[in-house]
């Protein structure tokens, strides 16, 4: 198989591949590791899914997702690092599974990416998909610079923010869905980023994303500050994506044994442009909730998240995808309110089983995510696990044209269990 470059823009990251790999093999502190995962899927397409003329059928969807990733880095002297990072993922599934998501919402994983290879390197882009595919991922390719008054990062580098368990309001490059398979790695977004240490265990974090072709209008800027006042985490954020800004408040610390967490984050739309064409979708989001160990072997949480970008009812939610939240702000969630609880249990010492619950409050609608882990032995786990939607289904309305009808949110996702099976090296 042969790597394929998309256009000229590739040639750039491509040709950086081959340079920083000669400074890998030529340093004396040079590191190599990574991990080889499974993933075994059945999908049950939702009604959602199954109507509207998609090309889903009446009949249980499987997939076989395989994933290589390497990192390997290098010390050129006790101030100057160079780190990389590329996955390949061979890809055995129902063809249906490459045209078209299982699940309707989603989050655009590589739109800050100035340039990339391309994604599929088999078969090629021109020619159909039958069952089997070949990915790559050039998740990281990062330079860091470490000075007295600053660490310096320049180039593909995980960006992400945000103390809230599940749900976090100012994490809008790269963050996971609900429905993601491997939540262990950050996607790699291409930045420019500078941290400065600030008092005790505080820092001012500031940076620059590149989004597609280094424009203004796809790219993101920021400035955090960080500080420790009063056994409390505070950092308050400054963020630019795109055409918007967004003003970020994040507080944690201890209370009572507990652990008390209340991130928001509210988006001032069009900030960047001429607001003349209408009202702009300004919008809010918060979460806040409590974590609490209750013995060596259980660990607890809840937590509420409030979106004002989403819908208060289900028959708005689908004429409420196009909104500014939803559509730029990296929110997946179509609803207004939800409460989370989530538990850790260690049922043996190699035997770990974890469970969340998100429940939509307006709709009365329910998302499970329950998974059991087995460390087999040193650095080899296998898991089971699904993702289980429960609520009112969709309906097929009678009118002209006939169209669907969502009557809950969570009712509307497509079911799907797996197993896992990780070694890392």
């Amino acid at each position: 198989m042969r790597i394929i470059i998309k256009n000229r823009r590739s040639l750039v990251i491509f040709g950086a591949v081959f340079c920083w790999l000669n400074i890998f093999l030529s340093g004396q502190n040079f590191s190599l590791g990574g991990y080889y995962k499974n993933f075994f899927v059945v999908v049950d397409p939702s009604e959602l899914m199954r109507s509207g003329g998609s090309s889903f059928s009446d009949r249980l969807i499987g997939l076989v997702n395989n994933r290589l990733r390497l990192h390997a880095s290098v010390d050129l002297n006790h101030w100057l690092r160079f780190s990389a990072a590329y996955a390949l993922s061979p890809r055995i599934q129902d063809p249906e599974l490459f045209n078209e998501g299982i699940f309707f919402v989603g989050v655009d994983a590589y739109g800050y990416r100035a340039a990339d290879l391309n994604t599929r390197i088999y078969p090629h882009e021109k020619d159909g998909i039958e069952s089997f595919a070949v990915f790559q991922n050039l998740d990281r390719i990062v330079i860091s610079i470490a000075t007295e008054p600053a660490d310096i990062y320049i180039g593909r580098q995980a960006v992400a923010w945000g103390s809230a368990r599940v749900i976090n309001p100012t994490d809008i490059i790269a963050p996971f869905s609900l429905q993601e398979l491997d939540k262990e790695e950050r996607v790699g977004v291409d930045a420019v980023r500078v941290r400065i240490p600030w008092g005790f265990m505080g820092e001012v974090d500031m940076g620059y994303v590149f989004g597609r072709d280094f424009y203004f209008k796809n790219s993101a800027f920021f400035l955090r500050a960080k500080n420790y006042i009063k056994k409390t985490d505070i950092s308050l954020l400054l963020l630019g994506f795109r055409k918007n800004l967004l003003f970020g408040l994040d507080v944690a610390r201890s209370i009572g044994g507990a652990g008390f967490w209340l991130e928001g984050g509210y988006v001032i739309a069009d900030v960047f442009m001429d607001r003349t064409s209408g009202e702009a979708d300004d919008y809010f989001r918060l979460s806040t909730g409590l974590d609490y160990s209750f013995s060596g072997k259980t660990y607890g949480f809840i937590e509420y998240h409030f979106n004002s970008g989403g819908a208060g009812r289900p028959k708005n939610y689908l004429t409420n995808l196009s909104n500014l939240a939803l559509s730029e702000g990296a929110v997946f969630l179509l609803g207004k309110q939800y409460l989370i609880p989530g538990i850790n249990y260690q049922i043996t010492p190699l035997i770990n089983m974890t469970a969340e619950v998100m429940l939509n409050m307006s709709d009365w609608s329910l998302f499970t995510a329950p998974v059991v882990e087995y460390n087999l032995s040193q650095n080899v786990y296998i898991s089971a696990g699904g993702f289980l939607g429960l609520g009112k289904a969709p309906v097929q309305s009678s009118g002209i044209p006939p169209y669907v009808a969502l009557r809950s949110e969570f009712g509307s996702y497509s079911n799907a269990v797996y197993t896992s099976f990780r070694i890392y090296f």
